[in-house]
């Protein structure tokens, strides 16, 4: 019968197998979402028709009391 060090054996060469097979599709993945996260961060958001004009927080001041 097998013993637990040659269950982990098993499933460490399994594990590595895997992550040959799959592992440069999950980096191209993850590499698109961060360039992708990272344009969404630089591009200003700009308010659409129905926005408040200054949303969420204490309004400008315009020298007016």
């Amino acid at each position: 019968m097998f013993g637990l060090s040659e269950l982990a054996l098993v499933l460490v060469v399994v594990i590595a197998v895997l992550a040959v097979k799959k592992g440069p599709d999950l980096i191209r993945s993850a590499g698109k979402a961060t360039r992708i996260l990272k344009a969404e961060t630089r591009t200003p958001r700009t308010p659409g028709p129905g926005a408040p004009e200054h949303p969420g927080g204490p309004s400008p001041r315009d020298g007016r009391p």
